[in-house]
């Protein structure tokens, strides 16, 4: 009896187990519902690429849209399309970037250096394009710090076949900027280790 009372707990205890493993499937189904329910709670409007392509590959702000990009699942917002040039085939550039990083399924803030009292801070990365593919590493910044990675996440790469990343010289002048929600397939390292997703703002501008 006592033999059999053992055995009953052990099998209780790996289904336990087993009920509380999660599959990588599962991490999928659980950023999907996040990322639905950000767009949801935030009354995000998202649009085709068929429809950006027809809008001029405009965003409409006011309306609060976004355009989901088939191939990365990215979904961007162009806010301020910039000043200056793109970067341009087989040109490289120094990137400066000031962003907010939110993590959708904690709910939090984790990163940032957009305020005026973190300007020493500028997150640099270091980006080439080649033949409409983008590639980047960051040489100096928080997010090196925080991830312990120079490679700079694809989804912050999306938006420069877009955007002009020009210095303002001018009171019109605007630097670049763009909204993203960012699956973990073009995250950094702990969004891929950990399926999560992440919302940021970001400023685009070329180093002086």
């Amino acid at each position: 009896m006592k033999k059999l009372l053992l055995i009953c707990i052990a099998a209780i205890a790996v289904l336990t187990s087993c009920n509380d493993y999660e599959t990588y499937g599962d991490r999928k189904e659980k950023e999907r519902n996040a990322i639905s329910k950000f767009v949801s709670d935030s009354s995000i409007i998202v649009i085709s690429e068929d429809q950006f392509v027809l809008q001029g590959y405009v965003t409409n702000v006011d309306r609060n849209e976004f355009v989901k990009l088939n191939k990365s699942g990215v979904y961007m917002q162009i806010v301020r399309p910039g000043c200056g040039e793109k970067l341009l085939d087989g040109e490289t550039a120094n990137i400066c970037c000031r962003f907010e990083e939110y993590n959708i399924e904690g709910d939090s803030i984790t990163l940032f250096n957009n305020i005026d009292i973190l300007s020493a801070y500028v997150d640099v990365m270091r980006v080439t394009n080649t033949s409409g593919t983008f590639s980047g590493s960051f040489t100096t910044g928080l997010m090196i710090k925080a991830y312990s990675s120079a490679s700079v996440p694809a989804g912050w790469l999306v938006p420069l076949a877009y955007i002009k990343i020009g210095r303002p010289k001018s009171l019109t002048d605007e630097k670049a900027k763009v909204r993203l929600i960012v699956p973990h397939s073009q995250g950094h390292t702990i969004a891929a280790q950990e399926v999560l997703p992440y919302y940021y703002e970001i400023t685009y501008e070329k180093e002086a």
